[in-house]
């Protein structure tokens, strides 16, 4: 493509990206009947929930969508300069192997500084999306694609390696305080962490790194900000299609399928690999729902008693993917606290607007999401006793000795009692946090094997 093309591109996609900014405006203004609505949810490929619409009416979610746009253009116009400056595209190969192949110069400052140090679990994942001007997902796929050789190793088509990746980042809603492209790239980047784990990296092929990293970077695309009970009992029609059963993990994966396909960047493979490839993915991404945690936490912990686990066996380094996958979508209690915190804050806001809806729309308040009642500390307690240090607890079984693992299991037991202070000094019915509030935490944070000691992990 040359970059006249791609410049004439990107006018139409500008005037197109306007043109649906006016639509969703009139529909929040009540100004665009319910058959333009229509038009306007056909062209759309994601799913929101259909009670999204009852709500544009008000001012908030009005400022969101508006926002969104914005992103959204000025997303597109930093794919304009990308188009004009890129050396990939006017056919200049980088000559050094430490080169951002798929990064303009722009990108080779602050930012690259950063992916330098990716695979250190201090790794601020929110600071780098400020950097990235909210591309950090698709600049870290990029660079961790090229820092496996995986562009090579299958002969992908780099530019449309871009686009799908481009369509993953989109389809992630920017309003969602916790499930947004922010936590895509975060996921990725502990995947990558565990990747490369010794007890891991030597036996994974180049397609289960492929697998595991295109499975964090998707496994929640389009993700409506609500959860399955939700979907269920307003009927929404992702519930009906999927009768019920991992309703999101099932939109998630279908989608990226489609994305896949959409882009053609596995075409070029013969068509059953590309399947096989389309249904690891499924079967990796459909692994993250949480009702089926018990389901792995068991099979994981019978492998461990037993010693059976044989990682020269395909079916069993896919479990292991599987479990790692699992791991990184719910590392947040075991990241340092200052990252802990807000990704704490973020998923329980996200819970909260739920609430909120289903308050304001008289239906029965879900588990977690009354602001009234469940306060950030306690639902943090909550998930750290009885979801995640289960299941690390396992992982650092499995990896042991790992350094990595050490220090995760240390944040963990650290921040649950930061929860802990913060529950009971201030109250259970206080649900925000005070950033003065660190008492507890006096080596945790930056200290210890926190900042330049067991923290920065190669």
């Amino acid at each position: 493509m040359s970059c006249v093309t791609a410049e004439r591109c990107g006018v139409v996609a500008f005037k197109d990206l306007e043109q649906n900014a006016t639509q969703v405006r009139m529909l929040a203004d009540g100004r665009l009947s319910t058959q333009h609505a229509g038009v306007l949810l056909a062209e759309r490929r994601g799913s929101y929930p259909l009670i999204d619409l009852r709500i544009l009416r008000t001012s908030v979610q009005q400022g969101e969508v508006e926002t969104g746009t914005k992103k959204k253009l000025k997303r597109l116009l930093s794919l304009q300069r990308y188009c004009h400056a890129s050396r990939l595209l006017r056919g200049l190969v980088p000559t050094t192997p430490e080169s951002l192949h798929l990064l303009d110069d722009d990108y080779l400052g602050q930012a690259g500084h950063m992916l330098s140090k990716v695979g250190m679990w201090n790794f601020d994942v929110f600071l780098f999306d400020r950097l990235t001007n909210g591309n950090g997902l698709v600049t870290l796929m990029c660079h961790l694609f090229n820092v496996y050789d995986l562009i090579h190793h299958f002969q992908l088509d780099m530019v449309k390696l871009h686009r799908f990746l481009s369509m993953v980042q989109e389809d992630y809603h920017s309003q969602n305080p916790y499930h947004n492209a922010v936590h895509a790239a975060d996921v990725t980047q502990a995947m990558y962490c565990y990747l490369k784990e010794s007890k891991l990296a030597e036996q994974l092929s180049p397609l289960d790194v492929l697998l595991g990293l295109l499975a964090a970077a998707a496994h929640d695309v389009d993700h409506p900000g609500v959860n399955q009970p939700f979907l269920i009992k307003t009927r929404h029609h992702l519930a009906s299609l999927y009768q019920n059963m991992s309703v999101l993990e099932s939109h998630h994966w279908r989608s990226t399928v489609g994305m896949l396909r959409e882009s053609g960047l596995l075409s070029h493979l013969p068509a059953d690999m590309s399947q096989d490839i389309e249904q690891q993915l499924g079967s990796l991404i459909l692994a993250t729902d949480i009702s089926r945690q018990n389901e792995f936490l068991l099979t994981f912990r019978e492998h461990l008693d037993n010693q059976d686990l044989d990682l020269q066996l395909a079916s069993h380094r896919h479990f292991i993917l599987q479990i790692a996958l699992k791991c990184a979508d719910v590392c947040n209690p075991c990241r340092v606290w200052q990252l802990s915190k807000q990704w704490s804050e973020r998923v329980c806001e996200e819970f909260y607007r739920q609430g909120d809806l289903e308050r304001k729309f008289d239906l029965e308040i879900s588990p977690l999401c009354n602001q009234q009642s469940d306060s950030v500390p306690t639902i943090q307690i909550g998930f750290i006793s009885y979801i995640v240090a289960p299941l690390f607890e396992e992982w650092h079984r499995f990896t042991e000795p790992s350094l990595l693992s050490r220090t995760m299991m240390t944040h963990l037991h650290k921040n649950k009692a930061h929860w802990n202070y913060l529950l009971y000094s201030h109250g259970s019915s206080e649900s925000q946090i005070h950033p003065d509030a660190d008492e507890p935490e006096g080596d945790g944070g930056g200290g210890g094997d926190g900042g330049g000691g067991g923290e920065d992990i190669p």
